[in-house]
């Protein structure tokens, strides 16, 4: 019996493509183009967000 997962939202600040990799502009000894990966810093790299936690009332 398969088990469904509900989607997660998808992060609005990266649109779901949390990593990226960016070329540094030099070049390696052997020619290769020196790159850095950088994260989305709102989801982390995960590309999804956890929806807000409702208030909950304590009393009456």
């Amino acid at each position: 019996m398969p088990q469904h997962t509900l989607p997660r939202p998808i992060c609005g600040h990266c649109d779901g493509f949390p990593t990226v990799t960016i070329t540094t502009g030099t070049r390696t000894p052997d020619g290769h183009r020196e790159t850095i990966s950088a994260n989305c810093p709102a989801c982390h790299g995960t590309g999804h967000t956890v929806p807000a936690r409702a208030h909950t009332r304590i009393g009456a």
